[in-house]
């Protein structure tokens, strides 16, 4: 079955700001009809594999979405692919593998390691070390970091290993290396927890040991060895084009960051109060050293900004993606797209149309709305918002100037 659309080419008026009206000529039209042609539902397909797969990110668009719109696409030879909300680089990892460089920026720093661990992987394989690091690891006693109700949710024993772990990883000189090391072991916290799932705040009884949590690391750090390999050429590869992440809010970020060869920007956006992704990974940023309050407090979509008592609205979203376009408008080359993989939201009680938010937030800048293509969520898909498991479609929207 293929996906549903809809096709909207711009009027003759020039709309206001710094774009100009849609080109309706026929390279355009032969876009956009490719784009329509499209199954967007990837039913048979395996939707993680390869370095997509090394760390756990509950929510993530599947690489098929990336993939599909660049081949078809085609964005200009030496332009780059943009992605203001990049999360764990799904999008930069496939324009690395159609040969484009990219920019991603995201505010979550687990996010923005994973993204560069599947983007500019170490020169050398990181499982033997891991094994070395696990040794020695056991002959430590670090100390315990600070961390909220770390006693409710890791064993005595399984707290120890973590720390020794994070003391001998953070001893490591090179940053490749040393990234790669500390992803394989955040891919693994959930699972020695107490902690039922990665979507599922619940505590519960597990086997987990000291011995586990060394034993699970250098099974992780073979996964990131195995994903390098198996993705895109290989791990020892020198002619990558460069990804280039950036960790920020993006509401913060200038034009002078990105530059002004964007030729093609696919992103989905943490739309209103859908997922909590700092709650995903808050126990991985604790261990880390990192801090998923200050997250939690930048987030844009966040459930705990729509409950508080002067809390935000779907208005507020909509100023957050104007901002988000006029920055892509001061960025992207004038004949680029613009991609939004987007959702509806659930606002106490109340259905929002994120589609028609992007629209308006796109207008004052220039974009209008070129398609909209519906595609089936899977029903694996999981979220800390029970509320959103009665939305089982989504939409990808394309824009142009």
């Amino acid at each position: 079955m293929r996906s549903k659309a809809a096709v909207q080419l711009a009027t003759t008026d020039k709309p206001s700001g710094c774009g100009n009206e849609i080109p309706a000529d026929q390279k355009l039209k032969d876009k956009l009809a490719d784009l329509l042609a499209a199954d967007w539902n990837f039913t048979n397909s395996k939707t993680n594999n390869g370095t997509h797969s090394i760390h756990p990110y509950p929510a993530k668009f599947i690489p098929q979405i990336p993939r599909h719109l660049i081949q078809r696409i085609r964005p200009l030879k030496g332009s780059f692919v943009f992605d203001p909300f990049c999360g764990c680089g799904t999008t930069l990892l496939e324009a690395q593998a159609a040969g484009y460089p990219s920019i991603g920026v995201d505010l979550n720093p687990i996010a923005s390691m994973i993204a560069r661990v599947k983007t500019r992987p170490p020169s050398h394989p990181i499982s033997p070390l891991a094994a070395q690091l696990a040794k020695s690891a056991t002959q430590r006693k670090a100390p315990i970091p600070p961390i909220p109700r770390v006693d409710h949710w890791f064993k005595k024993d399984v707290q120890q290993a973590l720390a020794n772990l994070v003391d001998v990883i953070g001893g490591v000189v090179d940053d490749a290396t040393r990234e790669a090391l500390q992803i394989a072991l955040s891919s693994i916290i959930v699972r020695v927890s107490n902690q039922d799932g990665d979507t599922r705040y619940a505590a519960i009884r597990k086997s987990s040991s000291s011995d586990s949590v060394y034993d699970l690391f250098k099974l992780a750090a073979a996964d990131i060895d195995r994903g390098h390999l198996e993705e895109h050429g290989g791990l020892f590869r020198s002619d990558r084009p460069e990804a280039r992440i950036i960790t920020k809010d993006i509401l913060l970020a200038k034009p002078s960051e990105i530059g002004n060869r964007v030729g093609l920007v696919i992103t989905s956006p943490p739309y209103p109060n859908a997922y909590e992704y700092w709650l995903y990974h808050k126990y991985r940023m604790y261990w880390l050293g990192m801090d998923p309050l200050a997250v939690r407090k930048a987030e844009i979509g966040a459930r705990p900004h729509y409950f508080k008592k002067k809390h935000q609205t779907e208005a507020d979203f909509e100023r957050q993606m104007a901002s988000v376009f006029r920055l892509l408008c001061a960025t992207m080359l004038p004949e680029a797209l613009t991609c939004f993989i987007v959702g509806r939201s659930i606002i106490h009680g109340r259905v929002v149309d994120n589609v028609a938010l992007l629209e308006r937030a796109a207008l004052p800048h220039g974009f209008r709305r070129c398609i909209v293509m519906e595609r089936v969520i899977p029903s694996t898909r999981k979220a800390f918002n029970p509320a959103h498991g009665t939305i089982n479609t989504e939409s990808i929207v394309v824009f142009g100037r």
